[in-house]
């Protein structure tokens, strides 16, 4: 029998490129680890998790320090920490009255974090995407040191198509049928894949991988600013839909009898519990933005009636929209992100009454729901680990366009 050396080095290749995605997403998504620990968490023997730690180190990936002994038998194995520097990324986001950059390096680290309020109006793209490409040259002028950049990651309220980033509709930026990625691709001028995704998708992607949904399979996130969005993760995995366009959950009708939608329909999920719903119980001019309803959470806060009676019913139609929500999905954790994360303390026993009445008790038993960890920045911290997901899929091109070894390791 002729067995083709071709093949089993092609074999041997792909087996290697999958090995090193597991070790750096197990370093990325649960910090330092010892060798041992990778041995156990991606089934690899220990001499091919020797090697492939080498070749990652070649690449200030990663770095090596001796374990502190634990006074058990054996030689302690060595502790392997991803190089926070070794590889970064930008993120950006685009919220109804607010923009934001980020600089991230592998394992998490923020570097830097802005945020900057906008008129809430409307703007252009193209505007938006000069804007932001001012903030990110600043941030980079701040940090010379963290040059260059392995990707850039975009959060936007809207509803996105993954794979070139047009957003077919972003009512409460007043766009339609935007080229959004080719846009920014453009303003920044940089010779990296520019990713752009849905706020709420890239808000559960995050909680999932770094905050209070970590560890569970099956998770709803619900971002609530001006608008509502939804975001899921559906056995352990995110679930975007054929093209991105999943999770418009702000624009599910909820009251036939309600108020016009910017989206053109009537009655909308977020006209009853987004921000400009909350201003306008609370007698505040609906379009006031972030500093309005910083002045409403401060009088709730402070024991205002009517402002605790404004965020009240606001929590009485966030309950009675989860608990369609929870029939249909069957979630083990419900995440509230944005707004809705902050009016939490306010709201959660309003929300768990609905629940409890309007949900199948089947389902309502197992669903927990909890502010996001990672408060009002999960959207843009998402971004940032939309923007590293091509070097944690595949980290063997980093490493080749890198300088680093590009040999066969035994796995």
């Amino acid at each position: 029998m002729t067995v083709r050396l071709e093949a089993i080095g092609q074999r041997s290749e792909t087996v290697r490129r999958a090995n090193l995605s597991a070790i750096v997403r197990e370093l990325h998504a649960g910090g330092p680890l010892s060798r041992s620990e990778l041995v156990g968490r991606t089934g690899l023997t220990r001499s091919a998790i020797r090697g492939l730690i080498g070749e990652l180190a070649a690449a200030d990936l990663v770095s090596e320090e001796r374990a502190v002994p634990q006074g058990t038998p054996g030689r302690p194995s060595p502790l392997v920490s991803l190089n926070p520097r070794g590889a970064v990324v930008l993120a950006l986001e685009i919220a109804v009255d607010s923009l934001a950059v980020a600089l991230v390096g592998l394992g998490g680290t923020v570097f830097e974090l802005r945020r900057v309020d906008r008129p809430s109006g409307h703007a252009s793209v193209e505007a938006i995407a000069a804007d932001l490409a001012d903030l990110a040259s600043a941030a980079l002028a701040r940090n010379p040191s963290l040059d260059p950049i392995a990707g850039v990651g975009v959060s936007v309220v809207g509803v996105v198509r993954r794979s070139d980033g047009f957003v077919s509709m972003a009512p409460n930026l007043g766009w339609r049928d935007v080229p959004l990625g080719a846009a920014l691709a453009g303003a920044l001028g940089m010779s990296v894949p520019v990713s752009v995704a849905n706020d709420a998708d890239l808000g559960v992607l995050v909680e999932h991988r770094r905050g209070a949904a970590r560890g569970l399979d099956h998770v709803l996130f619900i971002s609530g600013e001006y608008g509502v969005g939804g975001g899921l993760i559906v056995g352990g995995r995110p679930l975007t839909g054929a093209a991105g366009y999943a999770g418009e959950v702000g624009h599910m009708p909820v009251n036939p009898n309600g108020t016009a939608c910017r989206c053109g329909s009537i009655g909308c999920w977020e006209t009853e519990v987004g921000e400009g719903a909350l201003l306008r119980l609370a007698g505040r001019p609906p379009g006031g933005g972030r500093s309005e309803l910083d002045l409403v959470l401060d009088e709730a806060e402070a024991g205002s009636p009517a402002a605790l009676s404004a965020v009240d019913q606001v929590g009485r139609w966030l309950g009675i929209g989860l608990a369609g929500l929870v029939n249909i999905l069957d979630p083990q954790l419900i995440v509230l992100g944005g707004l809705f994360g902050r009016i939490h303390p306010y709201v959660a026993r309003t929300l768990e009454a609905e629940l409890d009445r309007r949900a199948l008790s089947a389902p309502r038993s197992l669903a927990r729901v909890v502010p996001a960890t990672l408060g009002v920045d999960a959207p843009l911290l998402g971004a940032a680990e939309l923007a590293f997901e091509p070097l944690l899929s595949d980290p063997a091109v980093w490493i080749a366009a890198h300088g680093g070894s590009i040999e066969l390791v035994s796995a």
